[in-house]
């Protein structure tokens, strides 16, 4: 079909691809004009609406009624967490997620169970569920499960990491065998990012949880592939010349945030596992020089991505990648040792992102897909992860209580609203690259499949219930506020 434009009549034609040659025309200029009307009607609405939930109005007046004690509209439940509540969702995400990641290989072309690993060929593959189980996002979530055990009591949790992680540690050498002997398919198998690792996605997060099992009593083999993943870390990802890691895309020599919990959270484990500083002082350095390069100090938040050559460095403040950052820093000053000379400086790189993050959450609770872009929509995973953060370090007594309780319940409060009856995690920002342009940011589709909001989320109940039962709340003048003993 064709098309043609009159600029003088706003006359859009249209002919070819019509029958016999009819013409139709479209008058763009009453169309624009008509459409314009309606979404000025639509906004006016939508003001409308807004501004009458906001003010609450009420008839009672001041002399006969405590206006203060009005209870307002929140768009999320508001005040004091109970234990029981957040378990209950950590229950009903398990239950879920046992169900649609089987630990299975079959057959791609006859869909049978395949259970003499010796028989695997090119056609061998995971069971599909509706997650992968060697994916940088699971590793978060095995991660998570062993945090939910802790908190709550209940094995089933660490179960769930523990099997998944058995039953990938003890088939890996089945298929590193097939991968040596047929170079043609071998690094297309199931677990080729497990054995084969090309980027710190392929291999951080799941060698984290991996060492975090061992740690806990797992008694599989994990070790073998544990070592795969730190020398790769260590020796073979991209660097820049002073050491500093690095992608070759989308630019040469470029810098991502994620990249800082894709490598450090499993040095700093591996410290803890064998006792040797090296881990450590690798950590420290990683994440002292993301930070000099990335991290704004006017605003208290990261930039997403940093390349070396440009002489400017646009800076998108993307909510996930904030919260990969202060996780890891999270995670690091949980096995760090008291006497490593970086620790001060990294406590107060996480009290400084702290204080950034939180004059950033919205009313309801949330943090916004760009951070300082109240305009672009309100994110599940980085809300989950903030409130992990923020709920972990209080417990370690990293921060300040008073002033970031309150907000990290609001946060825990946001997350649940997100945790469907079926146990799906809603409103998670699908996987992203890094650019340079705010387009790229603001429509990255959302979906209950995006990987990334199972972990933070268990994280952050898991974590919300450790506060709970070291701290006490109350509503005071209608505000949360920590209960102290006077």
């Amino acid at each position: 079909m064709s098309f043609r434009f009159c600029h003088s009549t706003g006359i859009f034609y249209a002919a070819s691809g019509f029958p016999y040659g009819m013409t139709k025309r479209f008058n763009f200029n009453k169309m624009k004009k008509r459409t314009t009307q309606l979404l000025l009607i639509i906004a006016l609405l939508m003001t409308h609406l807004s501004l009458k939930a906001q003010r609450n109005e009420t008839k009672a007046n001041d002399s006969n009624t405590p206006l203060h004690l009005l209870k307002p509209d929140y768009p999320i439940p508001y005040g004091k967490v109970e234990i029981e509540s957040v378990t209950k969702i950590l229950h009903r995400m398990l239950g879920y997620l046992d169900t649609v990641t089987p630990a299975q290989y079959v057959n791609a072309k006859s869909g049978a169970v395949i259970t003499d690993w010796a028989k695997m060929d090119e056609n061998t593959i995971l069971k599909k569920g509706d997650f992968r189980l060697v994916s940088y996002e699971w590793g978060v979530t095995y991660g998570a499960m062993f945090l939910a055990t802790e908190a709550t009591g209940d094995t089933r949790f660490k179960q769930y990491a523990d099997k998944r992680l058995q039953f990938l540690a003890e088939s890996a050498p089945y298929f590193k065998k097939s991968a040596e002997n047929n170079t043609d398919w071998g690094t297309k198998t199931p677990l080729r990012n497990l054995i084969l690792p090309r980027a710190l996605d392929d291999c951080g997060a799941m060698c984290t949880a991996m060492i975090k099992s061992v740690r806990a009593g797992n008694k599989a083999d994990l070790k073998p592939l544990i070592q795969i993943h730190i020398d790769y870390i260590l020796n073979k990802e991209h660097r820049l010349k002073d050491g500093t890691l690095a992608r070759m895309r989308p630019q040469p020599n470029t810098m991502w945030l994620d990249d800082l919990y894709m490598a450090i959270p499993a040095l700093a484990q591996m410290g803890a596992l064998t006792g040797e500083q090296k881990y450590f002082d690798e950590a420290c350095t990683q994440v002292l020089a993301y930070s000099k390069r990335m991290f704004n100090p006017e605003k208290g938040v990261y930039m997403h991505g940093w390349v070396e050559g440009m002489t400017e460095h646009p800076q998108f403040h993307w909510a996930r990648a904030n919260g990969w950052a202060i996780m890891t820093k999270v995670e690091l000053l949980d096995v760090l040792p008291e006497n490593h000379p970086q620790r001060p400086a990294i406590l107060a790189l996480l009290r400084a992102h702290v204080r950034g993050l939180a004059a950033y959450q919205s009313g309801s609770g949330f943090w916004h897909q760009l951070l300082d872009r109240s305009d672009s929509y309100l994110e599940t995973s980085a809300t989950a992860i903030y409130t992990y953060a923020f709920a972990r370090a209080i417990n370690r007594g990293w921060i300040d209580p008073l002033a970031y309780a309150p907000m990290t319940l609001l946060g825990w409060h946001a997350v649940s609203t997100k945790v469907n009856a079926q146990g799906q995690v809603e409103g998670t920002c699908v996987g992203t690259g890094m650019a340079f342009d705010p387009a790229f940011y603001y429509h990255r589709p959302i979906s209950p499949f995006a990987a990334h909001g199972y972990g933070p989320t268990l994280l952050a109940g898991a974590e919300v219930i450790q506060l709970l039962k070291k701290k006490a709340f109350e509503i005071n003048d209608s505000s949360l506020q920590l209960l102290q003993q006077k």
